[in-house]
């Protein structure tokens, strides 16, 4: 934090480091005020070091170059005591203001260098909770349990019925799904990267209670055992027979005479993380669960993008894929929609991957199309004015650019 004296003001500019090597940096909170009233300043520096703390707790920078900060609000909560927990993950809630007409619960895993709360709100799940009417449960890895914050899908201790991240995630469903008083068919899940392959692994070792699941760019369920075969499983998924694949479902969940959740999979086609080759593996895995062959029943084309759809008898969709073309490792946003905001493993492709998931989940009946000035103010809430609040428990958007308007305007003498 830096201090510096504008004429007959002071102004408190709070800073985040860029370069380590050139000591650079750039002000991300700036509160300015006169030097003769020493209870507002000492109001506003106490605002800005709690907006700091927030800043240091959940940093994201977008691709251009506005410094967010996403702080858990008042609507996300965090679940302190809820049962059984061999995995030591944080549970956290979010439940939209309005109350729930037909109420769902939508599991949402974050990926690697995430957080619960940070991937919810980028990838638009908070958005869409509030238009459409459902609970989110958002599960959060701790630094303790994995230095990247990812989940630990490729360890047995951890990925198995019963045991470990896996046995605290169902815990965590059980207990909101009580809460909320719904059955399996209105519980799904769905993950980014490390959470994808969580999501398998749930999927395949909890399939009674979940109706539908998505992983995005994420691992088929039994691709890895350690941490070496999981980075080789990432770099190129191992090819094996769709009967394989299965019988690995069959193994994880030997009790289980189904119906199996439906599956929605998505992957870009430029990944250099995860490569693409994982989402063909997946589509082995769960068409064979399925009873279907690997040609899929139509093809289709949506925003641009192939989608692949396999349905039964009576023409349910039961498995679809995208391939986004072009796209890295990450999740599908389309932020001229409403849904997503854009940061790190946040591509703005001109679909919402969470939208179209949630439309396969059947979930979108409630949904509304935002006014334009309505999405506008979601997309970039400037709290730079002067006068603004900073609230223990919110911290918005900070615009980089108008902190920087307002450093160099000089104030008006009177």
């Amino acid at each position: 934090m830096c201090v510096t004296r504008e004429e007959s003001d002071f102004c408190v500019c709070v800073c985040r480091k860029t370069s380590a090597s050139q000591q650079q940096f750039e002000p991300t909170i700036v509160v300015w005020w006169d030097r003769n009233r020493t209870f507002a300043l000492m109001q506003k520096l106490r605002r800005a070091l709690r907006a700091w703390r927030a800043i240091r707790r959940f940093p994201e920078v977008t691709r251009k170059g506005v410094a967010t900060a996403f702080k858990i609000t008042p609507a996300i909560r965090r679940v302190r005591n809820f049962g059984y927990n061999p995995g030591n993950l944080h549970m956290f809630k979010y439940m939209p203001a309005r109350g729930l007409a037909d109420p769902a619960l939508v599991v949402v895993l974050h990926g690697s260098g995430q957080t619960a709360t940070s991937y919810a709100y980028g990838a638009g799940w908070m958005t869409l909770a509030d238009r459409c009417g459902f609970g989110l449960l958002l599960p959060q890895q701790k630094r303790s349990n994995n230095p990247h914050r990812s989940f630990n899908w490729f360890l047995p201790r951890d990925a198995r019925r019963g045991r470990g991240e896996a046995a605290s995630i169902a815990q965590m469903i059980k207990k909101m799904a009580d809460e909320l008083r719904v059955g399996p068919e209105r519980v799904f899940i769905t993950g980014l990267s490390a959470g994808g392959a969580m999501t398998s692994v749930m999927l395949a070792c909890y399939p009674e209670l979940f109706a539908a699941g998505a992983i995005i760019a994420g691992l088929p369920y039994g691709a890895a055992s350690n941490l070496q075969e999981a980075f080789r499983s990432m770099l190129h998924c191992p090819s094996r027979s769709a009967d394989e694949w299965g019988a690995e479902l069959h193994a994880a969940a030997d009790w289980y005479a189904g119906p199996w959740p439906r599956l929605s999979v998505w992957h870009g086609d430029a990944d250099k993380i995860v490569n693409p080759s994982n989402s063909r593996e997946i589509l082995k895995q769960w068409t064979n669960v399925h009873g279907f062959s690997l040609r899929p029943t139509l093809h289709e084309i949506v925003g641009g993008h192939p989608r692949e759809v396999w349905l039964d008898n009576d023409g349910v969709e039961l498995i679809e894929s995208y391939t986004i073309r072009g796209m890295a490792h990450g999740a599908a946003i389309a932020t001229g929609s409403g849904y997503g905001f854009g940061g790190p493993f946040l591509f703005d492709v001109g679909i919402s991957s969470s939208f179209l998931i949630a439309k396969f989940f059947g979930l979108t009946s409630r949904h509304y199309i935002a006014s334009d000035k309505q999405r506008a103010s979601i997309r970039r809430p400037n709290i730079l004015q002067r006068g603004t609040k900073f609230p223990g428990r919110i911290l918005r958007r900070i615009d980089i650019a108008t902190a920087f308007r307002r450093i160099a305007r000089p104030k008006a003498r009177r």
